[in-house]
């Protein structure tokens, strides 16, 4: 009798980085903003770091869009523990990055303020990202 072959599933459950961001890669609120230009994950944390040192230098002026949210649980076992029984506790939140990505976006203060504010939020994220502007923004 024959046996049905088997087939080794593959584990997928911290995904994968592959590619550009098909989405959420255009600013879609404001005249400025960051975007990625490598594939990572950032924590929450490192959002509200840079979130606080944008409206900081913005004076609390003009208007914040964050466009990522942490969502996707990251588990970690604790300190010299053996291997097996299981898979380890969540201890956070993180939020995957694709290169193209569009972080954060601001409206509403002069194109100065807001290079200088969003080159010191994007200090504060793990990755290198480049400062966008809307293409029908006026300079003047």
């Amino acid at each position: 009798m024959l046996q049905p072959k088997k087939t080794k599933y593959r584990r997928r459950q911290k995904g994968k980085m592959k590619g550009n961001a098909q989405r959420g890669n255009q600013l879609a609120f404001g005249s400025f903003g960051i975007k990625a230009l490598e594939p990572t994950w950032i924590t929450g944390r490192q959002i509200e770091a840079a979130r606080q040192a944008v409206t900081r230098h913005m004076k609390r002026e003009g208007q914040l869009w964050i466009r990522i949210f942490p969502d996707k649980p990251i588990t970690k076992k604790p300190a010299e523990v053996r291997m097996g029984k299981g898979k380890g506790a969540p201890e956070g939140f993180v939020a995957p990055v694709t290169p193209g990505r569009i972080i954060m976006e601001c409206e509403g203060v002069p194109f100065q303020v807001a290079k200088e504010a969003m080159k010191l939020g994007a200090q504060k994220l793990p990755i290198t990202t480049k400062f966008v502007v809307r293409h029908d923004y006026d300079h003047s």
